[in-house]
């Protein structure tokens, strides 16, 4: 251990915290079977680690320090508890008598912490919007306050949803566990669904005046990575291949005043290429397994269209064959939506068109704002003007976007002249 200043120290203390924080409180989680328990045990531990270490030099593994100073702490506050409440006195006990090695913390532990912690946040059991604030509140440390921003939800309205789920957790006594081989699948589907739902809210934000989320992406990403050093599974890495290629884009989608720029406007020179190749190497990757399923497909119809030189060099055809692929795996509407896109890319607007039509007279996608404008889009480019201000309209009344809401009224005036 090393004496250093207080400014070095607390900048020390500060970068420890960022880096090791969520990991320690996994474990913690671990250790004492409880979310609330270890989330003051983990304060207790900095707290402590504030005081001692300016006397004591930070040690040669601060994790397990803080992880050990975190564990003491909670078995003090529990001795202090059963002089009013009897209950937890036997907890107290069974604390005190449970293994302390380093072992129990080393970095395999820890990295199995973080992966149950991942899970657990994400089990079936809870609903799907109380799955992805506890993920962002307790694997990637966001306050209650900036995810509610981030989701423009009031912060009362979400530590309350926050709270339920650990309660069901400790009620429903869901096991703060890795799946087994059986359940993997399907737990991990679940995981990923979180993690791809909070990066297309950073994206392609659902409402508000900014088009995208930069917090919510990078968490996103910072998670699928996570993912990836702890099972590398080829869906998971698909996803983060996935992210990367859109996330390239980021700087070209939107004018310096936030308008939006479709992609075969965009400068070009502004993707980030090496957000590209990072995520072409891991989509071949993916492929090669022949393990792959939706996130891989749409992460190699990015990577076609990252990879061309030009709007015009884009490789439809493969883009389109790839949709093909993608619909047999997972049937949806919305994917039927962008095939056909892609398809009108290939053989004209009219191709296109019939085949949006058609999915609106199953009844389907009527609701969905991008349907209408593709609609427009594609009647505007046939030169029938009438019916495309009709699908302007339509795909105006469901937007909720701010600058969604601007390119169609752009969209529109452009009829109008």
């Amino acid at each position: 251990m090393n004496e250093m200043n207080s400014l070095e120290l607390h900048a020390r203390v500060d970068a420890i915290y960022r880096n090791e924080s969520r990991r320690v409180l996994a474990t913690l989680i671990r250790l004492l079977g409880d979310f609330e328990l270890a989330e003051e045990a983990l304060h207790d531990a900095f707290a402590a680690a504030v005081t001692q270490w300016p006397r004591e030099g930070i040690p040669d593994n601060p994790r397990a320090w803080l992880v050990s100073a975190g564990r003491f702490k909670a078995i003090d506050s529990l001795r202090r508890q059963t002089r009013f409440d009897a209950s937890v006195t036997e907890l107290a006990r069974q604390l005190e008598i449970e293994s302390t090695t380093v072992s129990d913390w080393d970095e395999e532990s820890v990295a199995d912490d973080h992966l149950r912690l991942i899970f657990t946040c994400c089990h079936p059991a809870l609903p799907p919007d109380a799955q992805v604030a506890l993920t962002l509140r307790e694997v990637c440390g966001l306050t209650t306050e900036e995810i509610a921003r981030a989701f423009l939800t009031r912060a009362s309205t979400l530590a309350q949803r926050i709270v339920r789920a650990k309660a069901k957790i400790r009620d429903a006594r869901i096991p703060y566990q890795l799946p087994s081989t059986e359940e993997l699948p399907e737990r991990l589907d679940a995981v990923l669904r979180v993690i791809y739902l909070v990066f297309n809210e950073g994206y392609s934000a659902s409402f508000g005046d900014s088009v995208t989320r930069a917090d919510l992406s990078s968490e996103s990403i910072r998670l699928g990575r996570l993912m990836n050093e702890l099972l590398p599974e080829p869906e998971a890495i698909g996803l983060l291949a996935l992210m990367l290629l859109h996330e390239s884009r980021r700087t070209a989608r939107t004018t310096p005043e936030g308008d939006i720029i479709l992609l075969d406007e965009q400068d070009r020179t502004q993707w980030r290429q090496e957000l590209i190749e990072e995520g072409s190497s891991l989509v071949e990757r993916a492929l090669r397994s022949r393990r792959f399923g939706p996130y891989t497909l749409q992460a190699a119809i990015a990577a076609v269209h990252a990879e061309a030189p030009s709007a015009e060099a884009t490789d439809w055809e493969q883009i389109v064959g790839l949709y093909d692929v993608l619909l047999r795996v997972e049937p949806s509407p919305v994917i039927a939506l962008n095939r056909a896109v892609a398809i009108a890319m290939r053989d004209g607007p009219q191709a296109g068109l019939e085949l949006i039509e058609a999915i609106l007279s199953r009844g389907e996608l009527r609701d969905y704002h991008p349907t209408h404008a593709a609609r427009g889009e594609l009647y505007r480019r046939l030169g029938r003007f009438a019916e495309a201000s009709d699908a302007f309209q339509q795909a105006l009344e469901l937007v909720q976007q701010g600058p969604e809401r601007r390119f169609i009224e752009q969209r529109l005036a452009k009829l109008c002249l």
